[in-house]
């Protein structure tokens, strides 16, 4: 193969992997500390369970998220949109 063939096909696969790379990068921890501060804000006495609820609806178990939130004296609107927000 020509050397001027081998470039376009190099930085293309370049350009995939680099774009991979973006599509496949985890999720920032930003998220958490959104559902931490949402309880904070609106069910201070809920923040002693907050972080490991937030973690759990993470990861995608709203339903442990609220009920963990809801077991440590928040509400069940603010569990639920806190819940929401740590998606």
């Amino acid at each position: 193969m020509r050397p001027s063939a081998r470039i376009p096909r190099i930085l293309a696969g370049l350009a995939l992997a680099v774009g991979g790379a973006v599509v496949a990068a985890p999720s920032a921890q930003a998220d958490v500390k959104a559902c931490e501060q949402y309880v904070a804000q609106h069910a201070p006495k809920a923040t002693d369970g907050a972080a490991e609820a937030c973690y759990e609806g993470q990861i995608g178990n709203q339903t442990s998220c609220v009920s963990s939130l809801t077991a440590v004296g928040a509400s069940k609107d603010v569990a639920n949109t806190a819940c929401e927000s740590s998606r």
